[in-house]
């Protein structure tokens, strides 16, 4: 580990003396530090200025310093170059994120030491077929979600399992995720809870206005097809929460596994049924007594 990129969430209180701090630790140890131009960190030694894309490029891993949501956004980046995303939790949950602030030392020396193991988990790639003319794919980690916008009606979604109709939702929309986005929105709309190392799909319906409507769990080799029957109100498509698409009366968006896979640094024996019960339990905004 000799070149290692830094992306950061600036958004972040107080992340601004945390960014220097491992500038500095990363420069003392004589790694070549690649921070993009928003980064917070000064002009420490054996750091260099580039963008996104040439650090993704050159790096051998990413540090990731934010919560879920800029490690969704690293990933991304990252997959499709193979290089692993080492992350630091700077938000409320993290179920992503490796490390805490109070532990990042110690997770720093085993992380040069080569002290960690790779955990690969699968992406999805969404996208949009309008009028036969399609459009240029997204890729993402947790989810590809059509959803409508603040207007009350419920939207029509016309959906399909490799070619064969598999129901028509009534519903405020529908979830495609991977395991890894089983905790995230499709476990707010009731989808089940999967083992992130799994290789499938959950189609979860957001509200249906059907008693029998349940989520159903598909192979990862499988493509969802949701055409939009709903010609008045917004309706969006979105990929991870992050990056989104308007949807029109006709539109066919296809869902299926993305060819990259994103690489995550895991440091310790923390399972995911570990991480299951303290982010859960975070979450819910309660301490045991």
């Amino acid at each position: 580990m000799k070149t290692i990129g830094l992306l950061s969430n600036l958004e972040k209180d107080k992340i601004a003396p945390l960014v220097d701090e491992i500038c500095t630790w990363l420069g003392n140890h004589d790694i070549t530090l690649l921070k993009d131009e928003k980064s917070a960190c000064g002009t420490t030694r054996g750091t260099f200025v580039c963008s996104r894309r040439e650090m993704v490029e050159r790096a051998d891993c990413l540090i990731v310093l934010g919560g879920d949501g800029t490690l969704l956004h690293s990933a991304r980046l990252a997959a499709p170059f193979g290089v692993p995303i080492f992350g630091v939790n700077l938000g409320r949950l993290g179920f992503l994120t490796e490390v805490d602030i109070p532990h990042i030392h110690l997770a720093l020396e085993r992380l040069l030491a080569g002290q960690y193991t790779i955990e690969e988990r699968m992406m999805l790639e969404a996208g949009v077929i309008r009028e036969g003319q399609p459009y240029e794919p997204v890729t993402g980690l947790n989810d590809a979600v059509i959803t409508k916008g603040g207007f009350a009606r419920l939207i029509v979604l016309d959906t399909f399992v490799d070619g064969q109709h598999f129901n028509t939702y009534y519903a405020d929309g529908v979830i495609v995720a991977t395991p890894t986005g089983s905790t995230a929105y499709s476990l707010s709309a009731g989808g089940p809870l999967v083992v992130p190392h799994l290789d499938l799909m959950v189609v979860t319906p957001i509200c249906p206005h059907a008693l029998w409507a349940r989520p159903l769990v598909i192979a990862a080799g499988s493509e969802v097809r949701v055409t939009l029957l709903s010609r008045q109100g917004e309706v969006m498509l979105t990929m991870d929460g992050q990056h989104g698409m308007r949807l029109n009366y006709g539109d066919i968006v296809k869902v299926r596994r993305a060819e990259h896979r994103a690489k995550f640094i895991k440091l310790n024996n923390r399972t995911f049924f570990n991480i299951l019960r303290e982010k859960l339990k975070e979450g819910d905004g309660k301490n045991e007594t």
